[in-house]
């Protein structure tokens, strides 16, 4: 599928509303990251997006867009709450993405020259990556606990401290959450990943903070 775009700005693009789209696209991005699209699908599954019943304003692409399951990853849209759709590309097939931060007392100059081995340790030390299992190994009983308990059970079990659920959303816990709508399948996949980073779009990185 061949994509045309409209340069707005030095930051924004569009892809004019053709065929069976409802609405135009619209990107965030710089010339430089602009250029890295052209290898993968992410501007025709912005266009698909488009097309999709009930869909408002326009099909946005963040500037991490890349390509994705439907949805590019990236794209966001809103639908009309009457004639919209609720697409599980666009919500992320691995819903439970979020983003934590763990300070430490150690400055950049302490940890510069032992960055590589940092690295290598923290890569040896957390499982990572399609096929990687984790450490800890449940009952489908216990997995339930963890559906519905979430971040709290793994305080009760000694994997976080109370601190941390005060800052963490909800306090880490889905109100009504229902492990027995889950499929055998569903509940096979997730149970090796536990105690992982995740085989998806997940990394974990080292940085400093230089102003607050």
């Amino acid at each position: 599928m061949s994509i045309k775009l409209k340069k707005l700005d030095d930051y924004r693009w569009l892809i004019p509303k053709t065929g069976s789209m409802h609405v135009p696209g619209l990107l965030f991005s710089s010339p430089a990251l602009i250029k890295t699209l052209k290898n993968d699908q992410s501007l025709a599954q912005i266009a698909n997006v488009a097309t999709l019943p009930g869909i408002l304003g326009h099909a946005l692409a963040m500037p991490d867009l890349h390509w994705g399951y439907g949805f590019p990853i990236g794209g966001v849209a809103a639908f009309d709450l009457d004639e919209g759709i609720i697409s599980p590309g666009g919500v992320g097939y691995d819903i439970n993405c979020g983003c934590r931060l763990m300070t430490t007392r150690l400055t950049a100059e302490e940890i510069q020259p032992e960055i590589k081995n940092l690295v290598m340790a923290l890569f040896k030390n957390i499982p990572a990556g399609v096929g990687k299992t984790g450490r800890i190994h449940l009952s489908k009983k216990d997995e339930a606990k963890v559906a519905t308990q979430g971040a709290s059970w793994a305080v009760k079990n000694g994997f976080g401290e109370a601190e941390d659920l005060k800052m963490t959303e909800d306090q880490g816990t889905m109100a009504g959450a229902d492990p027995s709508v889950l499929s055998d399948r569903a509940i096979i996949r997730g149970k090796d990943q536990l105690g992982t980073l995740g085989s998806g779009n997940h990394f974990l990185e080292i940085q400093v903070v230089d102003q607050i």
